[in-house]
């Protein structure tokens, strides 16, 4: 069992409630949708007091999408992708090895055949061949014969690698959503929102989301069948959730597509991964790709060959697509192991630490495997309330992956350390690194002291954003029917989250599952099943607070076991009245 941050080290959460929403604007927002008060309450509270604003977020369509054109570079894309396409050229796909990358990869491969083109996909060995368009890119597209050389989510940042093809007679095509590190490559066309020219309006867009509108934009040229693309949206949900890309704009439409796609996909080998995981009886909802169907496609990129993911999603026999699902399962098993043994060595480095001192933290080990740290990093961050950056060493250099906290730009504070690193890229909130053994003191000190200049006290302490208070006598199952509305939910649209009062505990606590906390909770209408995961720890708190009363914090879903599904609060955080 991972051993936990020391509970004297975890600080209380500071609940962020958001302002009362105006209340004629609710009830006018209440006449004319005719729904609840709750639910049109969080839609002013979120800034849709406007009925057509309410009723655009409630049933996105696709035409609201913004027109493909806007993104730069995106005609010089279509017409040198349609020469090569009309000429015969060899076109080689280079991918990135987490979901995004392998999605993409596979949306623009199958677009590009279905118009007729030679394509050959790529993607690099994480544990070989480094991440990004390097050297092995640049072997694999020469050795290919390839006329030109199409990126998915990557190569901003690849100047050299993309220098060599192009001198060598290869035009290149950025398809990436990362943040420019610096000056662009001299590529034939770079489709990148970030770039500080680009005209488009949504920035939020995952690399799938750049390489759909590419294949769409393409398809439309050259007069294919759009249905090939369109059919595709199902890897689009995927990859942009997997990517923790925001669930606002164009991103909630293509999501909130998709989903249903996926269960009944035009992959044999989305839905043997469906079926291997168990949710072929299930809704796919985000929160089931982000936690169940990415983690077994990403173990492929992680500990595995990411190329396989692709062969996977490309597969249209069932007798192919099977064992790599089944791998995928494997590999997922032997990830979560790798992710336990590195986490528990994490935590163990947090606790001989003075967090008093150190606002940013960089850990490193030499036994750590380089494709799980960003996972770990992540646990390291929920708990400690502080950005951290884990760090594999092997053979004198250290591969890292960041992940951060809503107040700190991780992707600004690495550009900081620039001087101190063989090379970084990413976003503000997760990022990588490539680094010499030697530098890691001199970096631990400076990531740190970064952290320290750029943020307060304040920005450590966990935050809770209350959207609403909402007594348990109202969370009735209608209500937790019409959320459902507001999803996708994650990042950038997170679920809502209500607070009651005076609650009583009816029944319990009981602890479940490792960490986890259950009881009933007395309403007016009986009792009320609630659950709170990461709570075992506050047991003690809960069996005082019996006879008594607490104030909750708490999400209302259901808990769906066997063929059961029952109404349940899900608890974010409580306080003793």
């Amino acid at each position: 069992m991972t051993a936990p941050l020391s509970p004297r080290r975890r600080a209380a959460a500071r609940w962020l409630r958001a302002p009362r929403p105006d209340a004629d604007a609710v009830q006018a927002l209440q006449r004319a949708l005719n729904l609840p008060e709750a639910l049109c309450a969080l839609l002013v509270a979120r800034g849709m007091a406007a009925e057509e604003d309410a009723r655009r977020y409630l049933r996105p369509q696709f035409d609201q999408l913004q027109a493909a054109a806007a993104l730069t570079d995106l005609d010089v894309a279509v017409a040198r992708l349609q020469r090569a396409i009309t000429n015969g050229e060899k076109i080689v796909v280079h991918g990135d090895y987490d979901v995004d990358g392998m999605c993409s990869t596979t949306l623009m491969t199958r677009a590009l055949r279905a118009l007729g083109g030679d394509v050959t996909p790529f993607i690099p060995d994480r544990m070989t061949d480094g991440y990004d368009l390097g050297a092995a890119g640049v072997r694999a597209a020469l050795d290919a014969g390839a006329g030109v050389v199409l990126t998915c989510d990557c190569g901003t940042s690849a100047v050299a690698a993309v220098t060599e093809l192009q001198r060598a007679g290869v035009d290149v095509i950025i398809t990436d959503h990362h943040l420019p590190g610096g000056p662009l490559p001299p590529a034939h066309a770079v489709l990148n929102p970030r770039r500080v020219d680009d005209t488009s309006p949504d920035k939020d867009l995952a690399a799938v989301g750049v390489a759909f509108k590419l294949a769409m934009a393409l398809t439309r040229a050259m007069g294919g069948n759009e249905n090939v693309v369109l059919n595709m949206l199902d890897l689009v949900a995927l990859a942009t959730v997997a990517d923790v890309a925001p669930l606002r704009g164009e991103n909630r439409i293509f999501v909130r597509r998709g989903l249903p796609m996926i269960r009944e996909s035009k992959s044999a080998g989305l839905r043997a991964l469906v079926r291997a995981a168990g949710l072929d009886a299930k809704e796919i909802t985000a929160g089931r790709v982000g936690f169940i169907l990415a983690p077994r496609l990403n173990a492929l990129g992680r500990i595995g060959r990411a190329i396989e993911g692709v062969q996977l999603l490309m597969s249209d026999r069932e007798d192919e697509a099977n064992p790599l699902a089944r791998k995928c399962e494997e590999l997922n098993r032997e990830r979560q192991e790798l992710d336990r043994r590195i986490l528990d060595e994490a935590l163990r480095g947090v606790n001989a630490l003075d967090l008093d001192d150190r606002w940013g933290l960089v850990l490193h080990g030499t036994q750590w495997h380089p494709g799980v740290i960003g996972i770990v990093a992540s646990r390291v961050v929920e708990q400690t309330g502080r950005p951290a950056v884990l760090i594999a060493v092997q053979d004198g250099i250290g591969k890292g992956s960041g992940r951060s906290i809503p107040a700190f730009d991780l992707h600004a504070a690495l550009a900081a350390c620039g001087d101190l690193l063989i090379r970084h890229g990413g976003h503000k909130a997760a990022a990588g690194l490539t680094i010499d053994a030697n530098q890691l003191d001199a970096f631990t000190e400076r990531f740190n002291e970064v952290a320290r200049a750029r943020l307060t006290r304040d920005d450590l302490v966990p935050q809770i954003k209350v959207d609403l208070e909402l007594p348990l006598n109202d969370a009735t199952d209608e209500l937790e029917k019409l959320l459902r509305h507001m999803e996708p939910c994650g990042i950038g649209n997170p679920g809502p989250v209500f607070s009651a009062r005076g609650v009583s505990i009816a029944g319990g606590p009981d602890r479940i599952g490792a960490d986890g906390v259950k009881m009933r909770l007395a309403t007016s209408r009986g009792t009320l099943d609630a659950v709170g995961w990461g709570m075992a720890h506050r047991v003690s708190e809960l069996v005082a607070a019996r006879g008594g009363t607490i104030e909750i914090a708490y999400k209302l879903d259901r808990n769906e076991y066997r063929e059961m599904s029952v109404l349940q609060a899900t608890m974010v955080d409580f306080r003793i009245e």
